[in-house]
């Protein structure tokens, strides 16, 4: 009874600390590294993590080509916001600070054609053990973007040169840019583990250690700069997370790769790395001589770019990047059964229109959970960012038919399909004027002096402007961090010796989406019982709190 007492009393000492940190405003860490859970909502579109502004939790989607964090409103009253936790904006959180009275405009434009505006604010950030006061924002009152799976918002991991919200208006930065520019991290960079079914994990400062047992085997990859636009500043800066693909080859076979603009990008093809796209695209010119490689394959959708292919294929598609070939089997590319015509799967990539931009294509998902995927974002007139590829298979023998069909139908996926009577003919593609300044010269892997991270961190890449640089580098220096146990083994002593071993599961605390503590229907009601705040401890917490019972003598 008496380790209860002292438990419990760990346990609200504990309560009242991380009470204190969240109304703070302080930073609660420095120079650290963490690893979130996500999990792949039930559609398969998008991966998402659990945030707290204030002390609100909200899920939200990670997004590698875009930068800002923006979380819905309570005012925002079109369908796609209903039945969505949002943002309370009659909750006068203690950390919730205005920006410019609320009149600072945001708005997100995306390629489906989707939109979200609102106003942008600032609030305490809090994701794992980390806190970050002040963190710009976007609250949404009009949008629609459908969410599903009590999803809120996007978490933006990329550029601030992509940014919406004015850096100028607000005196703020992008979430994962100011942890580097902050000096925040062990290291500036962050690792995505994706896979096929509902978890993964996002690590901040370090490389997940249990997915990558072998950084020798990691790929790395400078990442290209882009020419400004005429309302930019006259130099180069990075942009997006792209890199040049080298070339592509079916079943080992080489396809030529044609640039949309290869006088301007140096004959290469330029590749994104998008954890907020669910496909892989790429233009028509490449996606249309992929597929010309395959036995029956079929246009099936000229304005979509699909492709089709025989569900018993046993082709594999290999892709270029740096010195290694990275390997999608037909279980990686196949979308599903064509409800038209069972014996054909519609598959990635689809076709698209080139990028004014010179993004050629574009790799979402289904390529990514084939790899563990590192965005390095490189240091201030030290190094330039770099993404790093670590294959989670050496497999580049096909697979064969029975696999592929025993995949197939445990998927049980068949996709609405109007196929055509009559074989498509492969549209032409326009090809549109280049939209960034050609007469300012952009690189691969250049050395900038600002917008990256601070300069007091110590290079690990250093000078790399080319792969050749990358294949020499010694990487023992980057951090690498494991996920916490999810088992716990409790050993406890009584005074007569007595040794009591106990072993059990870790589970993750479910927290309410949407609703500040004590909050019901738009007001307060009694602050929770003891037993509900202590399942709001954070998992590392609460790992700290067993293992600190653990020294206990019970009697």
């Amino acid at each position: 009874m008496l380790c209860l007492v002292l438990l419990l009393s760990l346990f609200l000492c504990s309560w009242a600390t991380v009470g204190s940190e969240l109304s703070s405003g302080e930073v609660a860490n420095t120079t650290e590294a963490f690893i979130v859970p996500i999990s792949l909502s039930s559609d398969g579109e998008s991966y998402y993590a659990v945030i707290a502004l204030g002390e609100i939790y909200f899920r939200i989607s990670l997004d590698t080509a875009s930068s800002d964090l923006w979380i819905m409103a309570s005012s925002c009253s079109t369908s796609a916001c209903q039945n969505t936790p949002r943002y309370p904006l009659t909750y006068e959180s203690a950390t919730f600070l205005a920006v410019n009275d609320n009149s600072t405009v945001f708005g997100a434009e995306y390629a489906d054609g989707t939109v979200a505006t609102g106003f942008v604010a600032k609030e305490t950030l809090h994701l794992s053990n980390l806190t970050v006061p002040n963190q710009a924002f976007a609250l949404i009152t009009n949008s629609n973007v459908s969410m599903i799976d009590d999803i809120s918002g996007i978490l933006g991991l990329g550029f601030p040169r992509i940014s919406s919200i004015n850096t100028t208006l607000t005196n703020s930065t992008p979430f994962f840019p100011g942890l580097a520019q902050q000096g925040l991290l062990q290291y500036p960079l962050f690792g995505l583990s994706l896979t096929r079914n509902d978890t993964g994990s996002l690590s901040l400062g370090a490389i997940d250690s249990s997915v990558v047992t072998n950084l020798s085997n990691v790929e790395w990859n400078p990442v290209v700069e882009f020419s400004p636009v005429s309302n930019e500043s006259s130099s180069s800066s990075y942009y997006q997370w792209a890199i040049p693909l080298q070339s592509l080859a079916v079943n080992g076979t080489p396809i030529t790769l044609a640039p949309s603009y290869p006088l301007i990008t140096a004959n290469r093809s330029i590749a994104i790395f998008d954890v907020g796209t669910p496909g892989i695209y790429g233009p028509w010119a490449d996606v249309s001589n992929l597929f010309s490689s395959f036995s029956s394959a079929r246009l099936v959708d000229g304005a979509t770019g699909q492709w089709a292919v025989p569900c018993d294929s046993e082709m594999t598609m290999s892709f270029l990047f740096g010195h290694m070939n990275f390997t999608l089997q037909p279980t990686d590319y196949i979308i599903g059964e064509a409800s038209g015509d069972p014996g054909l799967c519609l598959s990635w990539p689809l076709a698209v229109e080139p990028s004014p931009d010179g993004i050629d294509w574009q790799f979402g998902t289904p390529f990514m959970r084939t790899v563990y995927t590192v965005f390095s974002y490189g240091i201030d007139t030290l190094e330039p960012p770099m993404i790093g590829l670590y294959p989670l298979s050496n497999n580049t023998s096909p697979e064969v038919s029975s696999v592929v069909v025993s995949f197939i139908e445990s998927a049980s996926e068949v996709v609405a399909t109007t196929l055509p009577n009559s074989l498509i003919v492969t549209p032409t593609a326009t090809t549109r004027a280049y939209s960034l300044n050609t007469s300012v010269p952009a690189f691969t892997g250049g050395i900038v002096s600002t917008a990256l991270a601070t300069s007091t961190y110590s290079p690990i890449f250093g000078a790399v402007t080319t792969v050749a640089d990358a294949s020499t580098l010694n990487l023992s220096a980057i951090p690498l961090i494991s996920p916490p146990p999810t088992v716990v083994t409790l050993t406890t002593t009584n005074s007569a010796g007595m040794v009591h071993t106990t072993t059990s599961h870790v589970t993750i605390p479910t927290q309410v989406l949407g609703v500040p503590p004590g909050w019901n229907n738009g007001g307060f009601t009694a602050r929770a019982p003891v037993f509900t705040l202590l399942l709001s401890i954070s998992l590392p917490t609460l790992l700290s709190l067993v293992l600190r019972f653990t020294s206990l003598d019970c009697l």
